[in-house]
């Protein structure tokens, strides 16, 4: 899936009432709505920040991970480089 700017009709963040993290939801011009919890949109920044910054890094690859081992606070579920 490609989407492109015209195929977003709304894009909202708001943190939802009774929670503390951010929620991202992309409302396309079809009506498919796609919600992304903070950590996910996190990770993309930072991939998108690294490719875009870096002098000569072209891509990066970020997978999930189940960590048994974390730090304190830390989600199970981790998106990690390779």
């Amino acid at each position: 899936m490609n989407i492109k700017n015209e195929d977003v009709r709304e894009l909202i963040a708001e943190i939802p009432e009774g929670h503390k993290h951010i929620r991202t939801t992309i409302i396309l011009r079809d009506g498919t709505e796609m919600t992304f919890q903070e950590a996910t949109i996190a990770n993309l920044v930072r991939a998108y920040i690294s490719v875009k910054t870096h002098p000569v890094l072209s891509g990066t690859v970020l997978r999930g991970v189940r960590l048994d081992d974390r730090k304190d606070g830390y989600a199970e579920w981790q998106l990690l480089e390779r």
